[in-house]
């Protein structure tokens, strides 16, 4: 029963039915909910929340104002390693000019798409009280109402649902979940705050942020990373400026490239199905008058999705398309600073080491919406491209961004030179 709602305190009737308990937990939960949620828009997500706890997260720790010199040289750097860069591809430099950010920056000019990349999976937690939601209780046949109720309910239940609780469900599975709803918003709140304090620049994700390309980096947290690595911080931005622009080119200039990322996420998210029976079973024992024992609540990952084989397949199919991109652009960037920068082969070891693991907030991300945006095939991708590359040329490698049909498959990704050798077969690969 959620929070021990309605169960009785008398010793002779152990989990019997007790509306008294249950009035004075309903009470209790009523003003909590109000208290959190006052002002704020409805819907699934409580994006209005998700902002306050992110910037107070952001905001615990030093945030600077990207300062005038660091504008200039993040400016400097762009302009260098996209000459470095016209060398080694295809596809021009984007048309916007590169900005700095700082991590209050990077989630306020990120958030569109995180509710775009949210929402849907956002809304899948929102049923988790289950069919119940949106019922006439007070007209509902009581076998049917039974029916509906979580397994621990039916069993406090034995005789029936009393006509005195038909008034209470209502709001009782309301406010359950709105909890839901609140612990979601919290949980991912907490997420993308700390992922601000984990990226490096508007592409590290993995996925486009922004609706246009543009080259962002974020100079406090790049001067962070850098210190340990035994390599100078010039050598490091530079680096990391390489791998933003070539990331920015290939969005702004594969047409498709954006909108099948996303649309990829989106349709994974869609799919999601969150398991009410585990909400309740979490929140047998939670004390409502307890701060603490509500915060282990929403950090306990009770909202963690359910994935279905439909899922783990399009799960499948997101990460061979990051693998391709993270592949693509560590060929790219390896051949424009192999020969420019003496620690471009450490840098990019740790880099391919870094996006393959993924940090702390990135995982705490994935658990809450079921979905890792790590690209496990990142190396066997590189391999490819390298491979490509050496054999047909620059133009060839990059051709195959032409068409989602030309890009390489995941199980050519576990064979890359037999698919480079197909690529001299007309007849076996595909026309741009």
């Amino acid at each position: 029963m959620p929070f021990g709602f309605g169960m009785s305190n008398d010793p002779d009737k152990p989990g019997g039915f007790d509306m008294s308990s249950l009035g004075a937990a309903l009470q209790q939960l009523g003003q909590m909910m109000q208290s959190a949620s006052s002002g704020e828009q409805s819907g699934p997500v409580r994006w209005e929340m998700v902002r306050d706890i992110a910037r107070k997260a952001i905001a615990s720790t030093s945030d600077p104002v990207p300062s005038e010199a660091q504008e200039r040289a993040i400016a400097s750097a762009l302009g260098m390693v996209d000459i470095w860069l016209d060398e080694t591809m295809t596809f021009p430099a984007v048309a916007l000019p590169g900005q700095a950010w700082s991590r209050a920056m990077w989630l306020e000019r990120t958030m569109a798409m995180w509710e775009r990349v949210v929402t849907p999976v956002a809304e899948q937690a929102a049923s988790m009280t289950g069919s119940l939601g949106g019922h006439d209780l007070a007209n509902m046949d009581p076998a049917a109402l039974m029916d509906s109720l979580p397994e621990q309910m039916r069993a406090m239940l034995p005789d029936g649902v009393p006509p005195e609780m038909l008034g209470a469900l209502a709001p009782m599975m309301g406010m359950v979940q709105q909890l839901g709803t609140m612990a979601f918003s919290a949980q991912l709140g907490q997420a993308l705050g700390g992922l601000a304090g984990e990226v490096l620049d508007s592409s590290d994700i993995g996925i486009p942020l922004t609706e246009n390309a543009v080259c962002a980096l974020l100079p406090d947290s790049i001067e962070r990373f850098a210190q340990g690595l035994g390599v100078s911080s010039d050598d490091v931005l530079a680096y990391i400026a390489a791998r933003e622009s070539a990331h920015q080119r290939l969005f702004a200039h594969v047409p498709w490239l954006r909108h099948r990322v996303i649309g990829a996420v989106e349709e994974y998210a869609r799919g999601v199905r969150v398991n009410p029976e585990r909400l309740t079973e979490l929140m047998t024992d939670i004390d409502v008058s307890n701060p603490e024992a509500l915060q282990e609540l929403l950090a306990s990952g009770v909202l963690a999705p359910q994935n279905s084989p439909e899922q783990d397949a399009a799960v499948a199919r997101l990460e061979t398309l990051l693998a391709l991109i993270e592949g693509w652009v560590d060929d790219v960037v390896d051949q424009a600073t192999a020969a420019r920068l003496p620690a471009a082969a450490s840098l990019r070891e740790t880099m391919r080491r870094r996006r393959a693991a993924g940090g702390p907030a990135e995982k705490t991300f994935s658990t809450l919406v079921g979905m890792e945006l790590r690209p496990k095939l990142l190396r066997e991708a590189s391999t490819l491209f390298a491979a490509t590359r050496a054999t047909y040329g620059v133009e060839a490698r990059d051709a195959l961004w032409n068409h989602p049909d030309l890009l390489p498959s995941t199980e050519d990704l576990a064979e890359p030179l037999d698919f480079v050798a197909r690529m001299a077969d007309p007849e076996s690969f595909p026309s741009s």
